[in-house]
């Protein structure tokens, strides 16, 4: 498994489309922090009059992560779509399938090769609020759940674009499938008022509802449950895909 994710990560980095979306978050994600920076500079003078008014961190931080869900739910279909795809139109699946490697090895491989990747986004995206203790201070019990709550989304977000890429035939097809499955549970919740199923259902199987929950600092076992058994879910589905075309013995 970890030389499958090794290899799978090391590809990535040897692409230029890693590189060139590394980039474009981080010049993306860096304008709208130094942006948030500057709007509570500007409005900290009339919050201070204020009998409760948001600290530092509760006006930045779930700010930031949340632009960062979005702008990943966008990037990581990219990522994904060739996990398997490009494997099948290299024709080295069949392959990788009937090496002396487990099913579970390879798809978790794969899984963890673009989630390191996406970790690391994690990493840059938590250093920008870390870098407010040179002149303020900081709710580390908020600023980990919110790193908690993205790093929980981006897993999900990998293990249905993987899921999309094994059973999609080319690598945009992934893409597409995997950005409109998790557009569609994204929005999922919005739709709940207009809906005739019982109160809430809808709002229960969104995946925007239980990330802003995590965000929030108040974390449940529904919640983090919620996006473990997403990522089973997916990981599950992907090897039995791969399962049908693995030769026999």
């Amino acid at each position: 498994m970890l030389p499958i994710a090794a290899r799978e990560l090391r590809s990535l980095f040897l692409s230029p489309l890693a590189w060139t979306l590394l980039a474009i978050l981080q010049l993306i994600l860096a304008y709208l922090f130094l942006n948030q920076v500057q709007t509570f500079a500007s409005l900290q003078p009339r919050l201070l009059a204020l009998e409760q008014a948001p600290g530092l961190t509760e006006a930045i931080v779930p700010a930031l992560f949340g632009n960062a869900g979005v702008i990943l739910l966008l990037v990581t279909p990219l990522l994904t779509m060739r996990s398997i795809c490009e494997e099948r139109r290299n024709k080295t699946l069949p392959l990788l399938l009937s090496a002396p490697v487990s099913l579970t090895d390879i798809v978790l491989g794969k899984f963890l090769g673009v989630f390191g990747l996406l970790l690391l986004v994690v990493v840059l995206v938590t250093l920008m609020p870390l870098s407010l203790l040179a002149g303020g201070t900081l709710d580390f019990g908020k600023l980990f759940a919110n790193v908690l709550a993205l790093s929980l989304l981006v897993a999900a977000f990998t293990s249905a674009g993987l899921y999309m890429s094994c059973i999609s035939p080319h690598p945009a097809v992934a893409a597409l499938s995997a950005f409109g499955a998790l557009m569609l549970l994204w929005l999922l919740g919005w739709s709940a008022t207009l809906s005739d199923l019982p109160d809430g259902f809808l709002s229960q199987l969104s995946i925007l509802r239980h990330f802003q929950n995590i965000q929030s600092g108040l974390l449940s076992t529904r919640d983090v449950g919620y996006f473990l058994v997403f990522c089973m879910g997916f990981l599950l589905l992907s090897i039995r895909h791969l399962s049908a075309g693995r030769l026999p013995g």
